[in-house]
């Protein structure tokens, strides 16, 4: 979750440390800091509580000196509170050594003892601090900043990105990484690090990646990459497909606005190239036949807005390649037992490539067996790195904390999964109608763009005040209820439930009373009238007890406007490809609602873009 970025080169460091980090902030945050190697070759330390603007304040006060090495974090607290002795970096060996750290050290509590033993005197909670003194402690045996951080991350347990740097040893930054990302940033005389290239494209977009378990030394002009025991391994290059202004707002309101208008681009991106001959053909799955022909099971496991996106891609894959699908929650998958093997496929879906629990699910089904394919809108990510096949969705970088257009984009790049498995396996081999869908879908998003954008707005307006809102979906407008109720609950703070329409009389009508909104995303009836007139008759239920009832439905279904005391209209579509469309407003009215609250819909509290810790 931690923003991270390390710097060598000509240049002041602070100016291009703090730049960093302010491309990092979506990462979520709650404290922030740098410290810099002046030209004198001594270490200066400045961090603060609370947001970025703190420290910029506080080093416009009294700035750090002009030095070329440094590194930089924002803090997502975890061992002790957001405080200013807790945040990072923290310092060791007579505050000549700062250390950065990113993850969960399992085994701090053991190396604290250890080192409390001897004398070491800790100024914080953390476990982070507790590396920095194993660090320095080592150091002052070794006379060597490499050496001393091999030593130290060969006694580490658990999820961490460390970067380190020691006044005896300007110009020199090391990074470890295990479990937790970290990339390189390749320049001229210079050379980045970074939790995210966010955090050096501004300066270049040439990469490399870093793998499991690996340290990396930059220097000006060079950068050495080892595993732990010290031997050099091939770090993969790769070229940042964006720039910087790509992750800037350009004159939106929020990030997330910018991101919700990006839609169409962000679907067209992700179909473009994979289209051949009126077929779908999947550039990065060739060769891969046999593995599609070979499995009898596919296993879609996720957390959060990746999961209702997974469930999308259920009803598509089993439609198109007839094979069974589950969806699983990462978190849960492996604690289970489940029974997977050589027949199964696991396919994971993650924005950013580094969500841990989807990585341990990934490691686990590698483990026993299963083939496995990644979901992913990041190059260089450690999960596509560990799955057996990567299909990359092109959203551009998401900056908003609540995912909108990678979830687009996942549907999307599950939607052509499954156009390519049932070309390969022949269940789909004539999809010239699915194909078109396709294709004609950046255009309709525009259109809702356009046509529900002011309408939701309003609506959103006038709900200001709400404490409660109900989705309701039924087949794959299930999996967008689900989603609406997420977005609405991250950025508004407010009670939000998505249900599956059919389990109303279960149980959920009892929440139903005199102006309850409730969501309802209705299917067209030119697919099933028998699930629409369900859905209609759902409608009928909750109206008869006093609720408000906003419909989402296509273009021309008359029979919900009897019932609902507000239309959202969709452009008409097949119903594998209506959820891109309904889910649309519904990421509208959660961004208006919250706005109307005065809320930061880029930074919700508690939450962060990248999950890399369980």
């Amino acid at each position: 979750m931690c923003g991270i970025v390390g710097y060598v080169g000509p240049r002041p460091s602070q100016d291009i440390l703090l730049a960093g980090l302010a491309r990092l902030e979506y990462r979520g945050y709650d404290s922030a800091g740098i410290a810099v190697i002046d030209q004198d070759g001594t270490l200066g330390m400045r961090k603060k509580a609370g947001k970025l603007a703190m420290l910029r304040d506080s080093l416009s006060d009294a700035a750090l000196g002009d030095g070329t090495t440094g590194i930089g974090h924002t803090r997502w607290a975890t061992h002790g509170g957001p405080t200013d002795v807790n945040a990072h970096p923290h310092l060791a060996d007579d505050d000549k050594l700062a250390v950065i750290h990113n993850g969960i050290i399992e085994n701090f509590a053991a190396l604290r003892d250890e080192l409390t033993a001897e004398g070491v005197t800790f100024r914080s909670e953390t476990d982070t601090e507790v590396a920095a003194a194993l660090l320095g402690r080592e150091y002052g045996r070794t006379g060597d900043l490499q050496q001393a951080f091999r030593d130290v991350v060969n006694r580490l347990e658990g999820a961490f990105t460390l970067l380190a740097m020691h006044e005896d040893q300007p110009g020199l930054v090391v990074g470890a990484r295990r479990n937790s990302p970290l990339v390189i940033g390749l320049g001229e005389g210079e050379n980045f690090l970074g939790s995210d290239v966010a955090a050096f494209v501004e300066h270049t977009r040439n990469a490399l990646a870093i793998g499991q378990d690996q340290i990396v030394a930059i220097t000006p002009d060079a950068v050495t990459v080892t595993d732990f025991d010290g031997n050099a391994v091939d770090a993969q290059p790769f070229e940042v497909s964006w720039d910087a202004a790509a992750a800037e707002k350009g004159g939106w309101s929020s990030f997330m606005a910018k991101e919700v208008a990006e839609q169409p681009e962000a679907v067209a991106n992700t179909i473009r190239g994979r289209i051949q001959g009126g077929a779908v053909v999947i550039p990065e799955l060739d060769g891969l036949d046999e593995l599609f022909t070979g499995i009898n099971r596919v296993i879609i496991t996720a957390c959060g807005t990746a999961s209702y996106a997974a469930l999308v891609g259920k009803y598509a894959i089993e439609q198109w390649a007839r094979v069974p699908v589950d969806v699983e929650l990462a978190h849960e998958f492996r604690y289970r037992d489940p029974v997977i093997g050589a027949d199964t496929l696991v396919v994971s879906i993650s924005q950013s490539g580094e969500t841990m629990d989807t990585l341990m699910a990934v490691k686990y089904a590698r483990e026993r067996g299963a083939r496995t394919l990644s979901v992913c809108n990041t190059q260089g990510a450690t999960i596509p790195r560990e799955s057996d096949a990567v299909v990359y969705t092109h959203a551009g970088p998401e900056v908003a904390v609540a995912s909108t257009k990678a979830f687009s984009a996942q549907i999307t790049a599950l939607l052509l999964l499954g156009l390519h498995m049932g070309r390969v396996r022949g269940t789909a081999s004539d999809a010239s109608g699915e194909v078109a869908e396709l294709q004609s879908l950046p255009e309709k998003v525009a259109q809702v763009l356009a046509e529900e954008n002011d309408h939701v707005t309003q609506l959103a307006g006038w709900m200001a005040d709400t404490r409660s809102v109900l989705f309701l979906g039924r087949h794959v407008g299930y999996p967008i209820a689900l989603e609406g109720a997420l977005k609405l609950k991250e950025i508004s703070y407010i009670h939000a439930e998505g249900f599956a329409a059919g389990e109303l009389k279960h149980g959920p009508i009892a929440l139903i009373e005199p102006g309850q909104p409730v969501f309802v995303l209705v299917p067209s009836p030119r697919h099933s009238a028998l699930i629409h007139s369900k859905v209609v008759s759902n409608i009928q239920e909750i109206r008869a007890r006093g609720a408000r009832v906003i419909v989402v439905a296509e273009e021309g279904d008359a029979a919900v406007l009897p019932y609902a005391d507000e239309v959202i209209r969709i452009p008409l579509a097949g119903a594998l490809f209506e959820p891109i469309l309904a889910v649309v407003p519904l990421q509208i009215f959660a961004m208006a609602l919250a706005t109307a609250k005065g809320l930061d819909v880029d930074q919700p509290r508690n939450l962060a873009k990248s999950v890399t810790v369980e």
